[in-house]
């Protein structure tokens, strides 16, 4: 069996017997397996962030800081309301409830409920400017 051995000199053509012939060209195909493994778990350093994570090459990474500097600034300023204000926040907003069936638990009316959003969201803006 002929083999091709390539070196940085050139190209060598070698005659081997049929038993090793075979088993170079289940290296090279080992080999190659193994590269071909290897490639697919690798991606370019420039989809990383500072904290490892892999980042899709579409997204806004400007507009996402952004966004996520104002959602600190809003905990802050829900950090600052009353506590019954924040846990009508919390009710209304994070645990999606029916503003009638916080009132109807309050014993009070939707209005009223729809009243203290209204303080709320004055305050927030007053916090947030």
């Amino acid at each position: 069996m002929k083999i091709y051995y390539e070196s940085v000199t050139g190209k060598i053509e070698l005659d081997v017997p049929e038993k090793w012939g075979k088993i170079k060209v289940d290296l090279d195909r080992q080999e190659y397996n193994v590269n071909h493994k290897e490639t697919r778990r690798h991606c370019s350093l420039e989809a990383y962030n500072l904290d490892d994570a892999l980042l899709p090459s579409d997204v806004d990474v400007a507009g996402d800081v952004e966004t996520a500097d104002e959602i600190e600034r809003l905990y802050t300023a829900i950090a600052r309301l009353q506590p019954q204000q924040r846990e009508l926040v919390k009710r209304v907003y994070f645990n999606n409830e029916k503003i009638v069936d916080i009132a109807a638990e309050a014993g009070v009316s939707e209005a009223a409920i729809r009243n203290r959003l209204k303080k709320i969201f004055a305050a927030l803006k007053k916090f947030l400017n």
